[in-house]
């Protein structure tokens, strides 16, 4: 019953998103730093949209943007919701960019004039593409092989100067914050959080787009200490339903019902929130955790009743299916139909290949 009430909040039991933002804003944040499997993690919770309005939701609208955010990793998020949620979970990140920076051999000084060359180059022609802002520093004489590249760009992003915002052809390109986003309003300045009212709008969105859940759930996903994530439950407990099992769960969730209907058989991308909600992805995974989370990589895989049944990778513009185990017809002609749709949304940006 909790993994059926899972799947409902996910987006993926249930009536669709008819919307990019909808499913956005109900998950609050979504695993960006695979592009395609950003897209189709919207693709699977909606109906009837395509990869390109994805890009005309980060280009033309402004609705979206990707960031360095929680753990420490790129999401697709509302901008509506940058300035808090850049404020509450990125603090904890500066600590890890720094070492990695000297691991990389950038030292403080060259890591700070590097800032200072992104920020003047996309100030005169921003936005830039990742590749045209490494010309820019390596023109400076500071280092952009191996990781320093990407760990300058983290500097720069939890210092709240930039986001990705815009596509440039298949790319995201980076943009200074305040050009794409107007100024910082006042309460989310340095200093200025109200960190319990944000730990409280954190807790209450999260149990949005994944609940029931744990304090531990939370506080994985977030990337914040255990001590926030039982705060901002404290903080909603109010607009939190009686649950015998412990788990923390929106009164306005729903009593059952629809909320424990079986989604029907469906491909997920790579990197999809279903695997990266909560503490313990048995129940997605079962036995096959090996297989589909392999060195930090998480594979495309197939959603039967709930539960992951093989792999999927897109070859030659078709859709190859590995079940772990034989799968009745009907169950395969739903996963092939699925396939199908995959192709559709995708082709709309020319990103249907192997």
């Amino acid at each position: 019953m909790v993994h059926a009430r899972r799947l409902h909040a996910q987006l993926l039991a249930g009536p669709p998103a008819s919307s990019v933002l909808d499913v956005v804003r109900r998950l609050l944040a979504v695993q960006g730093q695979d592009q395609r499997g950003a897209r189709l993690a919207i693709r699977a919770r909606s109906a009837g949209l395509t990869a390109a309005d994805v890009d005309r939701a980060l280009t033309a609208d402004r609705s979206l943007l990707i960031s360095w955010l929680n753990r420490g990793t790129l999401h697709l998020i509302a901008a509506e919701d940058y300035w808090w949620l850049h404020a509450l979970t990125t603090p904890p990140m500066t600590t890890a960019i720094a070492r990695r920076l000297a691991q990389e051999g950038i030292q403080a000084a060259d890591a700070e004039a590097a800032v200072a060359v992104i920020g003047a180059a996309l100030a005169a022609d921003g936005p830039l593409t990742r590749g045209q802002l490494a010309k820019r520093i390596g023109a400076a004489g500071i280092r952009t092989e191996g990781q320093a590249l990407v760990q300058l760009l983290a500097w720069a992003t939890v210092r709240g100067m930039i986001v990705r915002g815009p596509m440039i052809g298949s790319e995201h390109a980076f943009v200074l914050v305040r050009d794409w986003l107007g100024r910082c309003p006042a309460a989310f300045e340095p200093g200025r959080l109200d960190r319990d009212r944000a730990l409280a709008e954190l807790a209450r969105r999260y149990l949005a787009g994944h609940g029931p859940a744990s304090e531990r759930d939370l506080a994985k996903w977030a990337g914040l200490p255990l001590a926030d994530a039982r705060k901002g439950l404290t903080k909603i407990s109010a607009e939190l339903r009686p649950r015998a099992d412990g788990l923390a769960e929106l009164t306005s969730a729903g009593s059952g019902g629809g909320a424990a209907a079986v989604p029907p058989p469906r491909l997920l991308g790579a990197f999809d929130p279903l695997l990266h909600g909560w503490a313990d992805r048995g129940p997605v995974l079962g036995s096959h955790r090996q297989v589909i989370t392999v060195n930090g990589l998480f594979r495309p895989f197939a959603l039967v009743e709930g539960r992951a049944a093989g792999l999927w990778r897109l070859a030659g513009g078709q859709v190859d299916l590995e079940p772990f185990a034989p799968l009745p017809d009907p169950v395969t002609a739903a996963l092939r139909a699925d396939g199908g749709d995959v192709i559709r949304f995708l082709e709309s940006r020319g990103s249907a290949t192997g």
